[in-house]
């Protein structure tokens, strides 16, 4: 019997690694397919100028058609436009630790994160860590893996691929309910940037979606809560598919 195809994609300034206490858990459920996004990595460095649809065609090679497609963050936006505009490549979709419809305090909370990491980046850097991990249980190597990978990216390269992170759920509110496949998304209850409201937000546009918010986590889902984060995922694409 052939196992379903999951493909795992990141959050801005992250690699693949980010996901290794998860394919852990899924590797005997699932063939993974865990690319470092374009930009990141061992990608070359991202343009000025780059485009969500840049970005999801960039990764949308490594996507076998039929694929559980779930997205972190940045990688949240990408698998949404990869479902929008290349459905043939997803089975299912989950949503991360994903924004949608910022505010209006929320799009201007965002761009200055931006602003920050163009003229400080050591500065975002630390911000994000703090962000992500403060007040949790996290094994203080992985917080210290997440700050190594986040300050080897190339400045220009993470700045022009957070611009689209800042601005592109705009570009995708109007057409989220043209999403038809079955969706999952998922946040911590105590993220400050992609919060219960929004994952309840998605959740509302989408024809088809569940929202999950899980207690007592941060941004970092993926690698505070892993098993908690691989048995609802699994639970979902099971009550779709035949896992």
């Amino acid at each position: 019997m052939t196992t379903p195809t999951m493909v795992l994609l990141h959050g801005v300034g992250l690699d693949h690694t980010m996901w290794e206490p998860v394919a852990a858990l899924l590797a005997d459920r699932f063939t993974l397919v865990i690319p470092d996004l374009p930009g990141h990595g061992s990608r070359p460095a991202a343009a000025e100028g780059t485009t969500l649809a840049d970005l999801s065609e960039g990764v949308a090679g490594e996507i076998p058609p039929g694929s559980h497609l779930v997205g972190f963050s940045l990688g949240a936006l990408i698998a949404q436009h990869l479902a929008l505009h290349r459905p043939e490549l997803v089975a299912t979709l989950t949503s991360v630790s994903s924004v949608c419809r910022r505010t209006e305090a929320e799009r201007e909370a965002v761009l200055g994160r931006l602003r920050t990491a163009r003229t400080d980046f050591a500065r975002s850097t630390a911000a994000s860590i703090a962000r992500w991990y403060d007040g949790t249980d996290v094994a203080p190597e992985w917080v210290s893996r997440t700050r190594a990978v986040l300050a080897a990216n190339d400045i220009g390269s993470f700045v022009n691929c957070y611009r689209v992170f800042a601005t592109a759920d705009a570009e995708l509110a109007p057409v989220l309910g043209e999403i038809t496949v079955p969706a999952l998304a998922i946040t911590g209850s105590e993220d400050p940037g992609s919060t219960p409201e929004m994952t309840h937000r998605l959740a509302a546009a989408l024809p088809d979606c569940r929202a999950v918010i899980v207690p007592d986590a941060r941004h970092m889902l993926p690698i505070q809560r892993p098993r908690e984060f691989a048995d609802t995922i699994t639970t979902f694409i099971g009550a779709h598919a035949h896992v």
